[in-house]
């Protein structure tokens, strides 16, 4: 530029009348003293080198003077050109720091120290060079946006290592869960007395799923892992195993208080059929074991006592008037029905009457009629007697007979009776009795006749599961025994 060369001019000259004023300034060497030399007189000077020296004298001292401004005006011109390009560097100055505040800031300076330090110490070293910038062009030089988009990638590189580590807590911490679900879920089986093929199958599929939690790679994948369909096939497995090791041909199932007899292929049929294997495990399976039990129930809750021995019931229960009725046991056989006491009372009346009469008549009767009729005129006028004898005579006999005789028996106190060896020819009247009670519940249903009240109370012995045996007991008072039709 010429400015800076007018400068560089100007700054030379400076320097060089610096040199001069100083070695002006230095005083000079004393030298030895020579003898001294007798001067020849001197010579009057002519009027033209008077005048010649003057001249030369002002034009040295014009010179003088307009070195000295020139100089002045250099110094002036140098200062001013000083202060306007430190006043434009000064200016650059502000506009990159502007700059640099304006892409530093928000977050990348604010969270970037709860991450990296970098993008804050990249802008720590864009301020300190632009501040220690000598020149515009060495302020040109510094590329704050270069610095910026540097620094915006280590924070996005640091974001991205704090997700990713975060991401694999996330991950690590759902693997942990999961594989304690898995364990907890498996443990409920593993609990069971496992025969040791399917306890091995049991271990082999737990260890499987856990396998596949740890080889994830993200937490929708471990998540995906579902441990019931294979819960589902084992706890089938247990079920068949236990079904097969009951003996005899029928189990109990149980579920939810609800108890069933069902052959061992039914069973089987009905879990096979169940698809969630927490809906599987409310099952209970059952030896069948039975018992007998004797019960006092009206004959309008026993098939109106209607049964026989050996006969297949069902026993429900109605606690309640509004009350559903609910199964109790579905399977039974009766063993034994005994007639309540007042069936045993026999009173019998018989009657028996015979009539005769006899009657004989006889009866004579007279009449006899006049009549008159007149006709004066358009009237006509009747006039007549009539008279009348009648003679009965009657005589009747009559003549009758009755009888009639009663009896009442109790057969409780012939039981006795028999029991206490009173009674002769024990094993005959024994065996009338023994088809007695059987008798009058026949002779009911052949002849359409109730006789026993609907309310009598018949002891019925039954023979039952001993499971069911809690549910009948504590609902004995509601109880209805059904017959099931063959």
């Amino acid at each position: 530029m010429v400015v800076l060369n007018v400068s560089e001019d100007i700054e030379a000259k400076i320097r060089r009348l610096r040199e001069l004023g100083k070695a002006s300034a230095e005083p000079e060497v004393p030298k030895t003293a020579a003898p001294p030399v007798k001067k020849p007189p001197k010579k009057p000077r002519p009027v033209g080198s008077i005048r010649e020296r003057e001249r030369r004298k002002r034009i040295l001292t014009g010179a003088a003077i307009v070195i000295i401004v020139i100089l002045i005006i250099s110094v002036g011109a140098y200062f001013y050109i000083q202060n306007r390009a430190a006043e434009q560097l000064a200016n650059e100055k502000n506009q990159k720091l502007k700059e640099v505040y304006t892409y530093f800031q928000g977050d990348i300076v604010n969270q970037s120290k709860n991450c990296t330090q970098k993008p804050i110490e990249i802008r720590r070293d864009l301020i300190n060079a632009i501040k220690s910038a000598q020149s515009v062009d060495e302020l040109s030089a510094v590329d704050v946006k270069g610095a910026y988009d540097q620094a915006l990638n280590e924070y996005n590189e640091c974001l991205q290592r704090i997700e990713r580590l975060k991401y694999e807590r996330v991950l690590n911490q759902t693997k942990a869960e999961k594989i304690r679900d898995i364990e907890t879920e498996f443990q409920g089986l593993l609990a069971m007395p496992l025969p040791d093929d399917i306890k091995a199958n049991v271990i082999d599929s737990m260890k499987s799923l856990e396998a596949q939690v740890e080889s994830a790679e993200t937490v929708e994948q471990v998540n995906s892992i579902d441990p019931s369909p294979y819960l589902l096939e084992l706890w089938r497995d247990y079920y068949y195993y236990k079904i097969d090791m009951i003996p005899g041909q029928e189990v109990i199932l149980e579920r939810e208080s609800v108890k069933r007899i069902v052959s061992k292929a039914d069973a089987k049929a009905i879990l096979g059929g169940i698809l969630d294997y927490r809906e599987l495990m409310q099952y209970q399976v059952y030896k069948v074991e039975y018992v007998d039990i004797a019960l006092v129930l009206s004959r309008d809750r026993i098939n109106g006592a209607f049964l026989s021995p050996g006969d297949k019931i069902m026993v429900f229960a109605k606690n309640d008037t509004s009350a559903q009725f609910k199964e109790i046991a579905n399977e039974g056989y009766v063993q034994l029905v005994l007639l309540p006491t007042d069936a045993g009372i026999i009173s019998v009346n018989e009657a028996q009457s015979q009539s005769s009469s006899s009657s004989t008549s006889s009866s004579t009767q007279y009449s006899e009629d006049h009549s008159t009729t007149y006709t004066p005129g358009d009237t006509t006028i009747s006039d007549g007697q009539t008279t009348s004898d009648t003679y009965t005579n009657s005589q009747s006999a009559s003549q009758s007979a009755s009888a009639s005789y009663s009896y009442s028996v109790d057969l409780t106190e012939i039981l006795k009776a028999i029991a206490a060896g009173k009674i002769q020819a024990s094993d005959e009247v024994k065996e009338q009795l023994r088809a007695y009670g059987w008798e009058v519940v026949d002779l009911e249903k052949e002849s359409g006749m109730l006789v026993l009240d609907p309310n009598s109370q018949f002891l019925v012995v039954v023979r039952v599961p001993s499971i069911f045996v809690p549910d009948i007991l504590s609902n004995q008072q509601y109880l209805y025994i059904a017959k099931i039709a063959t």
